[in-house]
């Protein structure tokens, strides 16, 4: 649904012990993300018992990011909110528009600094 929380993402410079700290502590296991692997992205999609809530991955940024934990929040138009947060004072970090690999999605620091994504599914059905 259109702005809601529908994603979290662990980005790191060393997948391989996130994925042995987050699967020890909570049982999460993974697999890679094909689609983003196309692109040249190293992602690994999480899953977890009982994943009925927001689904995440992790993101082997590769030292290109600092490393971090966030939400990502599903929008219908991620252009159009990024625009919308700087109006608001928000700062728009990181932006992949017409993303062939993937969703549209953007990092974008709030007010107060912290960090969080916002996203657009791919053929998003209309008034979703």
């Amino acid at each position: 649904m259109i702005n809601t929380v529908a994603w979290f993402e662990i980005a790191t410079d060393d997948p391989k012990a996130a994925e042995e700290f987050y699967g020890g502590l909570f049982g999460w296991t993974f697999s890679v993300d094909e689609d983003s692997a196309k692109g040249g992205m190293d992602y690994r999609l999480i899953d977890y018992p009982g994943a009925d809530g927001p689904k995440g991955g992790v993101y082997g940024n590769g030292g290109r990011f600092p490393n971090h934990g966030v939400f990502s929040v599903v929008v219908a138009d991620t252009a159009a909110t990024c625009e919308h947060a700087e109006k608001l004072g928000g700062e728009v970090v990181f932006k992949l528009l017409d993303n062939p690999h993937g969703p549209d999605f953007a990092y974008i620091r709030d007010v107060s600094g912290n960090l969080f994504g916002v996203f657009t599914p791919p053929n998003l059905p209309a008034g979703a």
